[in-house]
């Protein structure tokens, strides 16, 4: 069975003061899709019990979200997640980063983060995030030290979508600039909240909360691959 990492911020506040934290969909949404068919391990930079966006539990109702926050099985992942500095990418097939806004604020700078997805990428094993989470690989570089995601096609939350939470001095960068200047071929859904999932070899990005699904689904047919 495939071994699939789920990388979670650490980060608990926004540039402003404001809470942040993992996004609740984001994470349960794909973890349902992949935990029948691969084993799955959480990690954050401080490890345990990383802090959750309580306005993504407030927001998100449905069956798998609030499932999620009950799960014995995913509350022992939690209580016995890794520290990023703890992880070898050797156990690992694929990696994910669940997005919210944290990402932006720590996994985004920390060096730790960003040595351990160039390994996985370098190492050509699939690395994904969806929403914010493609800010935690902006640092992460090809073996030829360059952006992975120069020349690939990439999405991410969008300006327009940060525009509209209000949000745009609350993060050190907006994710849509940072991945056209390294040189990401960056592409979104039609309208701001639709869902978009961009798979481009082993790089697997989705847009926003709408697209935890469908990344969860992408993410399996390229372990399956």
């Amino acid at each position: 069975m495939p071994r699939v990492l789920f990388v979670y911020t650490s980060a608990d506040k926004k540039l402003l003061g404001g809470p942040t934290g993992w996004y609740l969909p984001e994470a349960a949404h794909p973890y349902y899709v992949l935990a029948p068919h691969a084993e799955i391990d959480f990690a954050s930079p401080n490890g345990p019990n990383p802090p959750v966006d309580p306005h993504s539990v407030e927001d998100y109702t449905d069956e798998k979200s609030q499932n999620f926050l009950t799960d014995v099985a995913v509350k022992e992942k939690f209580s016995s997640a890794k520290k990023l500095s703890e992880v070898s990418v050797n156990d690992y097939d694929a990696i994910f980063y669940v997005g919210g806004h944290g990402p932006v604020i720590d996994l985004a700078s920390d060096p730790v983060n960003i040595q351990l997805a160039s390994q996985f990428w370098q190492e050509g094993k699939i690395v994904s995030a969806v929403c914010h989470g493609p800010a935690a690989i902006v640092g992460a570089t090809d073996s030829n030290g360059e952006s992975i995601f120069k020349g690939k096609e990439v999405t991410g939350f969008s300006n327009d979508e940060e525009i509209a939470v209000d949000q745009v001095k609350a993060v050190p960068f907006l994710l849509e600039d940072r991945i056209k200047l390294l040189g990401g071929k960056y592409t979104k859904a039609d309208e701001p909240w639709g869902p978009k999932v961009v798979t481009d070899g082993k790089l697997i990005t989705g847009q926003n909360p709408a697209s935890a699904q469908p990344i969860g689904e992408a993410i399996l047919v390229a372990l399956r691959g």
